[in-house]
């Protein structure tokens, strides 16, 4: 402005502690990333003001599934082994799998990144595992945000929130109405304890007082704990798309926070229990040490973690034999855990034998 008063000895945003060029270098960094995210669907870019995706003619009757979510106190083991690479997978698989549920293909993907000073390097990790979570998911990465503000986050830290859409076929939604006693619930294998619990899984690591860069003590497992512990959270939706090709899918449910006690139970109709044998999958090491290390009860195991299965298919027992081979093809570790049964009024949705 031509009559403006001299700025000097002024304020600037940057001495207020926040950087526009470190945003703007940013934006530079991650466009390679989301560019091997798009999709055919996509009409726009990162940097516009909103993301443009055009659904197409392959429904007939489109409907939208959304999801989001987040990191969760994941972020704090993170911050501390000052590991950053695998939790935008962990980001982007806590929405995709949830909307997989419903049997939709997941389209676009969003996210929400803040932090009290931005960090050009770190936010970039952070947002190139968020673009592989999309390559993984098939959807893409069309766009997000990332709020710089002082003061309100300590110097290194950061948090995640991610915002996921997908379509589906309204007459091939799937939400667990067909379902019927006499069917069987398959388990698919977890990848770790993916992103919940990690409140509980941190306070059990300050009490055993573990080095986390070496295995876990007494067991056979050669891999280091913090491995183990920030392996990424699995993504379901290609193979588990796919199947639905092959096989009619009755009702499927992410195991996340509440485990397999409180997430199976999400998609039976009234009047059905799911019964679950807890021999019929191998407890995976990790969570063998951390019931042990933290003196975790049974049941408080399978309401708090995965405890291995990190996500699970209803089928017909017609299906059964097909549904596991296909999985196996796809390269995924799968069981037979359960089958449906009728349920009294006073009985828990979900036992586990």
């Amino acid at each position: 402005m031509p009559n403006s008063p001299s700025n000097e000895g002024g304020l600037s945003y940057r001495d207020a502690g926040v950087d526009i060029d470190a945003g703007d270098a940013l934006v530079e960094r991650i466009k390679p990333f989301a560019k091997r995210t798009l999709r055919p669907e996509v009409l726009g870019g990162i940097g516009g003001f909103a993301g443009l995706v055009e659904i197409g003619q392959r429904f007939k009757a489109p409907v939208l599934v959304s999801g989001t979510d987040g990191v969760g106190t994941k972020l704090r083991l993170a911050f501390d082994l000052n590991r950053h690479d695998t939790v935008g997978i962990d980001l982007v698989a806590m929405s995709v799998n949830d909307i997989l549920v419903q049997g939709a293909e997941p389209l676009f993907f969003l996210d929400y990144f803040a932090c009290g000073r931005l960090d050009v390097d770190t936010a970039a990790t952070v947002i190139a595992g968020i673009a592989r979570g999309c390559e993984q998911a098939g959807c893409a990465l069309i766009g997000g945000e990332t709020a710089e503000m002082p003061d309100m986050y300590p110097s290194g830290e950061y948090d995640l929130a991610g915002f996921a859409v997908g379509i589906a076929e309204k007459s091939r939604l799937i939400d667990g109405h067909t379902i019927t006693a006499g069917d069987v619930v398959i388990g698919v294998a977890s990848s770790g304890p993916h992103s919940n619990g990690f409140s509980l899984i941190r306070k059990i690591v300050e009490r055993a007082r573990v080095p986390l860069d070496k295995p876990i003590p007494g067991s056979d497992e050669a891999t280091p704990l913090a491995d183990l512990l920030m392996a990424p959270t699995r993504i379901y939706v290609k193979p588990v798309l796919a199947l639905m090709e092959k096989v009619t899918v009755k009702g499927m449910a992410h195991i996340t926070g509440g485990g397999l006690v409180d997430n199976v139970p999400r998609v039976l109709p009234e009047g059905l229990a799911a019964v679950l044998q807890a021999d019929s999958w191998p407890m995976p090491p990790v969570f063998t040490w951390l019931a042990r290390a933290g003196g975790v009860s049974r049941d408080e195991m399978f309401r708090v973690f995965n405890c291995g299965i990190g996500f699970t298919l209803i089928v017909s027992p017609a299906d059964r034999a097909e549904t596991l081979s296909f999985l196996d093809q796809q390269g995924l570790e799968a069981w037979v855990i359960g089958a449906i049964v009728p349920r009294a009024g006073h009985e828990a949705p979900t036992r586990v034998a």
